[in-house]
Order: C-alpha cells, then structure tokens, then sequence
C-alpha cells in the first residue's frame, strides 16, 4: 500500500537523520513498545474510536522500527545477531497464518471456536516436534491475571479443563473456604500460606469467569475506572465544601460516595 510505503519511507529517514532515531535499540524501545500496547487497551477500554486509531499507529510504528533497526545487522540480543527486515516480518507472519489455519488453507475441518482452538495447539506442538510445555509461549512478563488466563486457555486446548461451570464454582467455594481456614480465631497465622491460598483463590475465580466468558482483567480493570472516577467525585465535592477528606469521618465521605454511585 502507498501509506505503509510512506511509513517506511519516514522511517528511514528518521534513522538516518534524527539524532533520537538514531540511538534506539531493541532495549531502549522495550519499555515504550509496552506503554504503547497499555494506551491502545485503554482507548479500546474507552471504546474510543480516535484514539483506537492512533494507538494503532503507534504500535504499528514500533513494529517497523524494531524491522528497521535488525535490517541494519548492528543490534545484538544475546548470542543471536542475524538481520532482517519488514518484508521478513511480514512473510513469516503470513507463513504461520497460512499454518495454524489448516481448516483454511488444508484439509482439516473446523466449525467452530473451540475447534479452530484445539488446531491451533495441535498445529504448534508439532511445530514444535512435542519438545515444548503445552504452556511455552505464555510470557513470563505478562501481569499475573492475564497470565493465567492465558495459562488457563492453553492447558484447555490439550484437554485439560473442568467439563462444566458448576464444577468450577465448586472449586472457588473449596478454595474460599480454605482461604477463611487461614484467619480462624485462636489459629496461628502463617503469611505465606495464607498468600498461597489466596492465589489459589484468585486462580479458581479467573477460571469461573472464562467459564462464562468474563475477561477478568477487563472486568477489573472497568472497576478500576469506576472506583476511580467516583473517589474522584468526593474529592471534588469536599473541595467543593472546604473539606478535608483526612480529617473528614467514613460517615461523611460516604455521603459524596453515594452520591457519585447514582451518577
């Protein structure tokens, strides 16, 4: 396409030119590939179209710029040093398409979600030749809740799953009970065993949400804005009254609370 020419045009010369396009690495750009990923979740949070299609850009952007910087071969990770460059990207890109949609592009048939998933994990561990964990390919970076969704969905495509909801409820209530065992009156507490439980805990209620088809940490993460939003609003209205909210009782913050809740 003419624009995406265009970008790799800028691109170059930005590298060429910019004296901060010029000193970037694959490290250096890391931690701003990651902001970027988190600005385009929340603007696809926000359902906010505009700024949907900006963040696009931006990843879009970092794309090319990691091509751009392995094309030059002068970018070494590890004891790897072997260039490439956006038309590699791209067509390997379309290779594993073409690969992990046998039910498209082969013989295999699939009708529905769960299929084209129970493929897909077929397709990459004999890619894998059945060396690697049913789990490879969950990175270890990625925050504990979406970890274990993806934990949860990968151990799903090679069977391993509840057969209903019920049963996973079962299981939140088993794990709630023993978390509740931890704080017992007249029982010695033990911190770390009581972190455990609570992770177990959490685990189970991930699993009953994607049960139901409930992402959990967007459900959380619209919480968040929520919370946000009305502690917002009772800061506002104390201002708004002269008040203080350290020295204001729970009582009168409730108050504004509820307040915000009808909005």
């Amino acid at each position: 396409m003419q624009a995406f020419d265009r970008l790799l045009t800028i691109m170059d010369e930005l590298r060429e030119k910019c004296p901060w396009d010029k000193k970037q690495t694959f490290q250096s750009l890391r931690h701003l590939s990651i902001e970027e990923i988190y600005e385009l979740s929340d603007a696809i949070l926000d359902e906010d179209m505009p700024e949907i299609r900006k963040e696009l850009g931006d990843v879009l952007l970092h794309v090319v710029f990691y091509a751009k910087i392995a094309s030059e071969n002068t970018n070494k990770i590890g004891n790897h040093n072997e260039n490439f460059n956006i038309e590699d990207v791209l067509n390997t890109l379309c290779d594993k398409l073409i690969s992990r949609h046998p039910h498209i592009y082969g013989d295999m048939v699939a009708t529905t979600e769960e299929d084209v998933n129970k493929l897909w994990a077929q397709v990459k561990q004999k890619e894998s030749n059945n060396e690697k964990s049913a789990l490879a390919g969950v990175p270890k970076s990625l925050p504990a809740l979406v970890k274990a969704i993806r934990i949860q969905e990968k151990a799903r495509n090679v069977g391993f799953d509840w057969e209903d909801k019920t049963q996973v409820w079962e299981k939140v209530k088993e794990e709630i009970a023993e978390f509740e065992e931890e704080f017992k009156a007249g029982a010695a507490f033990d911190p770390e065993k009581a972190e455990a439980e609570f992770g177990d805990l959490l685990f189970s209620l991930v699993n009953y949400a994607r049960f139901i088809n409930i992402n959990p940490e967007t459900a959380l993460e619209k919480t968040n804005k929520k919370f946000t939003k009305r502690f917002q609003y009772l800061e506002q209205k104390a201002k708004e009254n002269n008040q203080i909210l350290s020295e204001m009782t729970l009582e009168e913050m409730d108050v504004y609370w509820n307040e915000a809740k009808k909005l």
